[in-house]
C-alpha cells in the first residue's frame, strides 16, 4: 500500500480535442500537483515551449530510450511517438508530489499494468457532442479539415476505452469540468463521498457512439 507521504498518480485521457491538456494545466496550478512532461517525436505547435510542454526529440533518441527500458509508458499516435520516462515520476511521488499525466488510453493501460506501489486515479474526458468536438478540432491550429476528419475517425475508436477508467467527465464548460475533476480527486485522496452519476455517463456515451 502507498505510504501517506507518497504522492498520487492522476491520469487524464481523452480523444483528441476534448480538452485534457488544458485541464491538466489547470490542475497543475493546485499546490503540490506536478505535470509529468512527456517525450515526443512530433514537431512543437506554435504555442508550445520545449522542455516545458514536451521534451521534443528525434525518433532515433526516442527508440534509444525504449531500448534502455526508460519509459513508464509510450505509444505511437498519429505517426508520432509519445512517452513518459520513469525516473522523474518516481522521484516526484517519493517526495509526496501528486503527478498529473496527459496521456492516451494506450499509455494509461501501460501504467496500470505496471502496478506501481502508488495510488492511481484515472479520468477519461469526453466532449458534450461530436458536433462540438468537430468545431473544436476545426478551430484549433489545424486549419486542414482533413486532419480534423481524421481525428473524428479516431474518436470513434478512442471513445470505446472509457470503460477502463475510474471516472468519465464531460467537458461542456471548462470551469465546471475542472471543478468536478478536482472534487473527485479530493474525495479519492481523503476518502470522502463522491458525486458521480455512472448512469448519466453511460447514457451520454450511448449518444456519442450512435
Amino acid at each position: 500500500m502507498p505510504l501517506n507521504k507518497d504522492g498520487v498518480m492522476i491520469i487524464l485521457s481523452s480523444p483528441s480535442g476534448a480538452g485534457k491538456t488544458t485541464l491538466v494545466k489547470m490542475l497543475s496550478t493546485i499546490n503540490n500537483f506536478e505535470v509529468s512532461i512527456s517525450h515526443t517525436t512530433r514537431q512543437p505547435r506554435p504555442n508550445e515551449t520545449p522542455n516545458k510542454d514536451y521534451f521534443f526529440v528525434r525518433e532515433q533518441e526516442f527508440k534509444r530510450l525504449i531500448n534502455n527500458q526508460e519509459f513508464l509508458e509510450y505509444a505511437k499516435v498519429f505517426d508520432n511517438f509519445y512517452g513518459t520516462t520513469r525516473t522523474p515520476v518516481i522521484d516526484k511521488l517519493n517526495k509526496g508530489q501528486n503527478v498529473l499525466f496527459d496521456i492516451d488510453w494506450q499509455g494509461a493501460d501501460q501504467i496500470k499494468n505496471k502496478k506501481l506501489d502508488y495510488k492511481l486515479i484515472t479520468f477519461f474526458i469526453l466532449p458534450p457532442s461530436k458536433k462540438v468536438l468537430f468545431e473544436r478540432l476545426s478551430n484549433r491550429d489545424m486549419k486542414d479539415k482533413l486532419i480534423a476528419e481524421e481525428r473524428m475517425k479516431q474518436f470513434e475508436r478512442d471513445v470505446l476505452h472509457w470503460i477502463n477508467y475510474d471516472y468519465v467527465v464531460i467537458n461542456e464548460n471548462l470551469e465546471n469540468c475542472f471543478s468536478r475533476i478536482k472534487n473527485l480527486i479530493d474525495a479519492e485522496i481523503n476518502n470522502g463521498s463522491k458525486d458521480y452519476d455512472s448512469e448519466f455517463i453511460r447514457h451520454h456515451i450511448n449518444k456519442l457512439t450512435i
